[in-house]
C-alpha cells in the first residue's frame, strides 16, 4: 500500500511540474517580434499525415496586419470572439453558454476566446483533456497580459486552421478564392470565419447548409453594424460602451448568440433581417462601432 501511495504521490508531483512550467514557458515576450511558424498544430497535422502515408505540405504564408482585409477581422471576431475587447482573454458568459450547450445536446461545445485559441494553436494539441486546459489558460494569461489585442489578433489570422493543410489566412485566401488576404470581400470574409469552428469539416466556398447559414448570419451582422462600407481605422478602435436606455440593441448578437454551433435548418427571417447598408459583395469596413 504504501508503494501505491509513493507512486500516486510522484505522479503527481510530475503532472504538477509538467503543468507549472507553463509558468516559465514559452518566453511570450518572443511573440512580440518573432513568427511563431511551425505552430504546434502545423506539426501536428505534418504527424498525422506521416501516420497515414500522406504526401502533404503545410500551405501558409504570414502576412503582416495591414495586408488582411478589415472585413477578415470583423467576420472573425463576430463568428469566433464577439466579446474580445472587453474581456482579459477569458469570457465567462461565452463559456457558461458552451457548458449549457453541452448539458442540452450532450455534446462538448465550444466557448474559447481568440487568445485561448491562439495559446492552444501555438504551444499544445486539439486534446480536450483537463490538463490541457489548465495550461491553454496559463498561457493565455500570459499572452493577454504580455501581447497588444492588435499583436493577438495578427499572429491568430496568420497561424488559424483554414483547411487540410491550410494556414494563416493568405494562405486561406488565395486557396479558396485565388487572391490576397488583403482584397477579400466581405462576403468572402464571412465565409471563411463560418468554417473556422472545423475547418476540416467545412468548406468555405461549397453548398454545406451549416456553412451557408452561419456566414450569412456573420454577414447580416456585418451589415446592420455599418461594416460594409470602406473604413480601415476603427478596426483597432474598441468598441463604445452603450448607454443603458433600458431597451435592447439590436446588432449586438453573436453568431453563437444566435444559433450556438449548430446551424438550424430554416433561420427565422426577423433573426437576420438587416437595413440594407451596402451593395451585396461590397468590400471595405466601417468607422462605427461593430
Amino acid at each position: 500500500m504504501k508503494k501505491y501511495k509513493t507512486l500516486i504521490l510522484l505522479l503527481l508531483a510530475a503532472g504538477a511540474i509538467d503543468i507549472g512550467r507553463y509558468a516559465l514557458y514559452p518566453d511570450i515576450d518572443e511573440l512580440k517580434e518573432v513568427r511563431p511558424v511551425p505552430t504546434a498544430f502545423m506539426e501536428y497535422r505534418e504527424e498525422e499525415w506521416a501516420e497515414e502515408n500522406r504526401e502533404k505540405e503545410i500551405q501558409h504564408k504570414w502576412v503582416s496586419f495591414s495586408q488582411i482585409s478589415p472585413n477578415v477581422v470583423k467576420a472573425v471576431l463576430i463568428a469566433e470572439d464577439d466579446g474580445f475587447w472587453n474581456h482579459e482573454g477569458f469570457d465567462v458568459k461565452g463559456m457558461e453558454q458552451a457548458i449549457e450547450r453541452s448539458l442540452e445536446k450532450g455534446t462538448v461545445a465550444g466557448g474559447s476566446t481568440i487568445s485561448q485559441q491562439l495559446s492552444k494553436n501555438l504551444y499544445l494539441s486539439p486534446s480536450k483533456n483537463p490538463v490541457r486546459k489548465i495550461k491553454e489558460a496559463i498561457i493565455t494569461w500570459r499572452i493577454e497580459n504580455t501581447l497588444s489585442k492588435r499583436r493577438i489578433l495578427e499572429i491568430y489570422l496568420n497561424v488559424a486552421e483554414w483547411g487540410d493543410g491550410i494556414f494563416g489566412i493568405e494562405a486561406a485566401a488565395r486557396h479558396y478564392y485565388g487572391k490576397s488576404a488583403k482584397r477579400l470581400s466581405a462576403r468572402e470574409a464571412a465565409r471563411l470565419a463560418a468554417v473556422l469552428p472545423n475547418p476540416i469539416k467545412y468548406d468555405p466556398t461549397g453548398n454545406q447548409r451549416y456553412v451557408k447559414n452561419r456566414s450569412r448570419i456573420i454577414y447580416k451582422i456585418m451589415q446592420r453594424r455599418g461594416v460594409v462600407i470602406p473604413e480601415y481605422q476603427e478596426v483597432m478602435t474598441p468598441p463604445k460602451q452603450e448607454e443603458n436606455t433600458g431597451e435592447s440593441s439590436e446588432g449586438n448578437e453573436s453568431v453563437i448568440d444566435l444559433f450556438g454551433e449548430t446551424a438550424p435548418a430554416e433561420l427565422s427571417p426577423t433573426a437576420v433581417e438587416t437595413p440594407a447598408v451596402a451593395e451585396e459583395g461590397a468590400e471595405g469596413n466601417a468607422s462605427s462601432p461593430f
